[in-house]
């Protein structure tokens, strides 16, 4: 194989592949000599080498196959020439590989550059894949994390990951962080919040250094910004991170970005930026439901329980706790930390009891305040429906998917029972409203529609 041949290669794989994915990640690819069928490649990174090979390596190797080369494989490696041996004559001419770049020596958390170091937020090491309960509430946004995490078939860029708060924003990014730094250790990988960026981009126009800022920025292979609502009309930080944005997106640089409400609906935010994000996936963390709390509890008890088997716990705590603690995971899982602590120093089973006295304010802040009559009214006026409809008997769709509307709101934001919700929409089976609020539940998950009703509606009457 010659030059010449990787240079027609080349022209092809830039039909094939297109402009953008060639410059990104084609095009910094140097061929080193061809070896018992075997095509090899000088590549910046270890990342950029997986990349590559994960993402492009069968479309490589079809057209160097289709270009007359005899070979079975190919292979990336970074550093120094892969043992080329002087005068080959199947050997391109090889540069020496450039001086790294800023953040050359970058892993997750933070980024090198030069002497100094710009240190990005600290992983949490309790915030994991293994450690992230799935539920339906957020069964796609850890489907897309875990995509971004294994680095590869990633076809969105950005990935924006948006909810209330604690819901598992921080926890997946994190984990996406920790994955990333697993599969490929010579990557560059920063994750911060919007407002250490703030900080850092104000301190390099302090320091008259945006230069150093700039570079550092746009050499990581993935960066991760926490809470970007933070920079919503902070005009010169927001117009900063717009074009470094631009910048990796251009080079096929991974983006993670989460924030509290979806582009759209931070008002503040540039209108260039808010588009830009919806240009890859935005995907929502919906509240949780009454399995997602049982889940994270079961999880958290047995790891606690393993660690002092001392402790004991009678049946239908953590069922009770899922029902009354409704907030979000973290309450959920601050509650049961404390109740561990409590029963640890008294030496008692935790019983039912048990947590009424231990978590009684926790329980008080969370009991619902909206009641059945107000989820009644608010539902049938969003939906523009009588009262007497919704109670009635009618099956039009007009009239039930509103009906399972409310009795999913009814669950899922009082305390109430499936047979005291059956009475109140109009002395129907409690089997009825169970499967309304499974529905509602399930068509969330694949109508964004659907979740979008029900997140206003749950809005509305928490207001």
């Amino acid at each position: 194989m010659t030059n010449e041949t990787w240079g027609q290669v080349r022209g092809e794989l830039l039909k094939a592949v297109g402009e953008n994915n060639f410059t990104a990640w084609i095009d910094p690819i140097v061929f080193d000599r061809l070896d018992n069928r075997t095509a090899r490649f000088h590549v910046p990174t270890n990342f950029h080498g997986s990349w590559v090979s994960q993402n492009f390596g069968d479309v490589i190797l079809r057209h160097l196959i289709s270009a007359g080369v005899v070979v079975d494989r190919v292979e990336f490696a970074v550093g120094q020439r892969l043992a080329a041996q002087a005068g080959n004559t199947n050997t391109a001419p090889q540069p020496q590989p450039p001086a790294p770049v800023a953040g050359a020596a970058a892993v997750a958390g933070s980024v090198r550059t030069g002497s100094s170091e710009l240190p990005g937020a600290t992983l949490n090491p309790a915030y994991t894949f293994d450690d992230f309960i799935v539920g339906k509430p957020n069964e796609l946004a850890h489907a897309a994390a875990k995509r971004v995490a294994e680095g590869r078939d990633v076809t969105f860029n950005p990935l924006f990951l948006y909810g209330g708060v604690g819901l598992g924003k921080t926890h997946l990014m994190h984990a996406i962080a920790w994955e990333l730094r697993a599969r490929f250790p010579e990557a560059r990988i920063l994750y911060l919040s919007a407002e250490q960026f703030m900080y850092r981009f104000v301190r390099s126009l302090r320091e008259q250094d945006t230069m150093t800022f700039k570079q550092m920025f746009r050499s990581v292979d993935v960066l991760m910004v926490d809470d970007v609502q933070f920079i919503a009309g902070k005009t010169s930080t927001q117009e900063e991170f717009f074009h470094t944005f631009n910048a990796l997106v251009e080079e096929g640089k991974q983006i993670v970005i989460s924030g509290d409400r979806a582009p759209v609906d931070m008002e503040e935010l540039d209108t260039r930026i808010a588009s830009r994000l919806q240009c890859g996936l935005v995907v929502d963390l919906h509240p949780t439901d009454y399995e997602l709390r049982l889940g994270v509890l079961q999880h958290k008890a047995e790891r606690a329980m393993a660690r002092n088997p001392q402790i004991r716990m009678s049946e239908g705590v953590l069922e009770f706790m899922a029902q009354r603690i409704s907030t979000n995971i973290r309450v959920v899982e601050g509650a049961l930390t404390r109740l561990f602590a409590f029963a640890d120093l008294v030496r008692r089973e935790i019983t039912i009891e048990m947590v009424q006295d231990c978590l009684s304010d926790i329980l008080r802040s969370t009991d619902r305040k909206v009641t059945l009559d107000q989820i009644i009214k608010t539902t049938c006026d969003y939906y523009n429906i009588r009262q007497a409809d919704i109670t009635g008997s009618s099956r039009a769709r007009a009239v039930a998917r509103p009906r399972q509307m409310a009795m999913y709101l009814s669950k899922t934001l009082t305390s109430r029972s499936y047979p005291e919700i059956a009475r109140k929409l109009g002395g129907r089976d409690h089997t009825t409203v169970l499967y309304g609020v499974r529905k509602i539940e399930e068509l969330m998950s694949v109508d964004s529609q659907i979740a979008e009703d029900a997140e206003l509606l749950r809005r509305m009457l928490e207001a």
